[in-house]
């Protein structure tokens, strides 16, 4: 399975790993919509975690070239549907930044409340640029609400990577940890956070966030 879900006391802990890149296709989704189901249903909070060395290399692009502009289109969307349930959702989210994040592996980042990164050699990054793509509005609209105003241009459309410590200076990432403790540093902020009042944390957390759930959610026919 693409896709795992343990839990942790209230804590959902939803693991992506193919075995591979962790690459975004139906599948991918499929597996973390079902889990996002299921810990919306039976947790208080949630870490979406990577395998190790990894948390996504972004869309399957592999994929995507062997795809019709409508198939393509609907993959986007349905990803970036996925990304605003975590932005907008119920729940407390926690990212476990297990390695590399790359193109939508950064922007669920942005959509997570919470990002603890592993400390290494990894990369972190919005590279449509790079790759010659223009961007989805999510993909405008999170990292204007997310990252450091004075670095956007650098960070998207210069399509800057970044070391997990620099990450946080431009606010892909909150703090970095040991590699090896990633996963358990995002859960123990998943159960503090889970112990906060559950209507409030929702409440409080769309109203901050209702100028950019209200601008992409219009940009996906929401």
């Amino acid at each position: 399975m693409s896709v795992t879900l343990d839990m942790d006391g209230d804590v959902a802990v939803i693991t992506m790993n193919d075995g591979k890149a962790n690459a975004v296709n139906p599948t991918l989704l499929e597996g973390l919509e079902a889990a996002l189901d299921k810990a919306e249903a039976e947790a208080k909070a949630v870490v979406l975690a990577g395998k190790p060395g990894l948390f996504s290399a972004g869309f399957d692009l592999k994929l995507m070239r062997g795809a019709t502009g409508e198939e393509v289109a609907a993959l986007v969307n349905r990803g970036g549907a996925f990304a605003m349930r975590l932005y907008g959702g119920e729940l407390p989210v926690v990212a476990a930044c297990t390695g590399h994040a790359i193109a939508m592996g950064a922007f669920f980042l942005l959509s997570c409340d919470t990002r603890v990164g592993a400390r290494g050699e990894f990369a972190i990054s919005a590279n449509e640029t790079t790759n010659g793509m223009t961007l989805p509005v999510f993909g405008i609209e999170l990292p204007k609400a997310r990252l450091d105003p004075q670095q956007l241009s650098a960070a998207i459309v210069q399509a800057k990577m970044y070391d997990p410590d620099g990450a946080v200076s431009v606010g892909y990432l909150d703090q970095v940890v040991d590699a090896e403790k990633v996963v358990e540093a995002a859960s123990g902020i998943a159960a503090q956070l889970a112990q906060l009042p559950g209507e409030a944390y929702r409440n409080n957390k769309r109203m901050l966030r209702a100028d950019t759930i209200r601008i992409i959610n219009k940009s996906l026919g929401v």
